[in-house]
């Protein structure tokens, strides 16, 4: 239910949207240990890239998001 908009009343009471956190008011814009997928598609990862170019900056950077969600306090899926 975090990721379910709650324009009206009832969906807010109904649980709508409760948990939901903005990314852009977490430290470095990112919701650190916050989960998007299912439950059990949590841990798959789609995408692999090479060292070579701009790939290679892409790793790091997810890299570098994968630690964040590592050390993170709060995880949506423990």
């Amino acid at each position: 239910m975090h990721l379910r908009n709650a324009p009206t009343k009832l969906m807010k009471e109904m649980g709508y949207g409760q948990e939901y956190r903005y990314a852009h008011d977490e430290p470095n814009a990112y919701a650190a240990g916050e989960q998007y997928f299912p439950q059990e598609m949590a841990q798959t990862r789609y995408y692999h890239p090479t060292n070579r170019g701009l790939e290679g900056k892409i790793g790091e950077k997810l890299a570098w998001l994968a630690e964040q969600d590592q050390n993170s306090p709060i995880k949506r899926y423990r």
